[in-house]
């Protein structure tokens, strides 16, 4: 499975963005999909997480209410909206695969991940 992450960039706190995720390599609906992000001097933090057939979705509590995840699996892409953006959402973030259907939230239980993109979120 090869995944391309693009859409990040800076943005002023309460704005929004939309990251996107191109799969391919692989059967798209016969596996979940996560977003992870990973700040500067912290350790990769689990964000969203949809399932093979995005009927249902799982969120960190600190993005919860404010992001967003979906899935075109006639577009092999999943998308994650950022909404009211602050600037501890700065970060990189990477969409990421596990080998099954459904939602994880280790990154550890991730085995295909995207290059990142860099959201900058100022204050």
């Amino acid at each position: 499975v090869q995944l391309q992450a693009s859409g990040g960039g800076l943005v002023q706190a309460g704005g929004s963005l939309r990251l996107s995720c191109a799969a391919s390599g692989r059967t798209f609906s016969d596996y979940a999909m996560g977003w992870f992000r990973q700040a500067p001097g912290k350790e990769r933090e689990y964000v969203a997480g949809i399932n093979w057939n995005g009927g249902r979705t799982g969120y960190a509590d600190s993005v919860k209410g404010r992001f967003t995840i979906s899935r075109d699996n006639a577009k092999n892409m999943v998308y994650l909206q950022m909404n009211s953006l602050k600037p501890e959402d700065t970060a990189v973030y990477y969409c990421a695969a596990p080998e099954g259907a459904f939602i994880l939230t280790r990154s550890r239980s991730y085995k295909y991940w995207g290059q990142g993109t860099l959201v900058t979120v100022s204050s």
